[in-house]
C-alpha cells in the first residue's frame, strides 16, 4: 500500500544499539502523539487477547553523520515540516522529561547536537528533506 505522507527517522550512524532504540522509541512517541489519524486499531491475538494500536504505516530508518543530520535538519526547516521531533545527544544526560525540556531550551538551534530526528510529511516533501540519506543498515 502508497501512503500519502511519509514517516521516517534520522539516526546518528554513531549512536550505540541501545541509545538508537532509545531515540528511535522517543521520537516516534512525538510524531504519533500529533495525528490520532496515524494510529490503527488495537491488535487482538487468536486467543482474545488484546494489544495496543501502532503506526498504521511504515517507519522509515536512515543514518547519517552529525552533518548529514544537520543538513536534514535545516531542509526540513527550510520546507517548514510542522511535524518534526528532534532528540540531541545532550538529552541522554537529562533523563526526567522537564530537564529534557531545560536542556533543549538552552541551545540555539543553530548549535542543536542532533542524535536523531524524524518527521512526518507529504511523501515529496520527506524525500527532499532526506536526499542522499542512506536507509539505516
Amino acid at each position: 500500500m502508497r501512503f500519502d505522507t511519509k514517516i521516517a527517522i534520522v539516526l546518528d550512524e554513531q549512536l550505540a544499539g541501545w541509545q538508537k532504540a532509545n531515540v528511535s522509541a522517543f521520537l516516534i512517541s512525538g510524531i504519533s502523539a500529533t495525528d490520532p489519524a496515524l494510529v490503527g486499531e488495537p491488535y487482538i491475538d487468536g486467543s482474545g487477547n488484546r494489544y495496543l494500536p501502532m503506526c498504521r504505516q511504515p517507519i522509515m530508518v536512515y543514518a547519517a553523520d552529525r552533518a548529514g543530520l544537520r543538513r536534514a535538519y535545516e531542509r526540513a526547516m527550510a520546507r517548514e515540516v510542522e511535524r518534526l521531533a528532534v532528540f540531541t545527544h545532550d538529552l541522554f544526560a537529562a533523563p526526567p522529561d522537564q530537564a529534557n525540556r531545560a536542556a533543549l531550551a538552552s541551545v540555539p538551534a543553530a548549535e542543536l547536537d542532533f542524535a536523531g530526528i524524524a518527521l512526518h510529511a507529504d511523501r515529496k516533501t520527506v524525500d527532499k528533506v532526506l536526499d542522499k540519506l542512506r536507509a539505516h543498515p
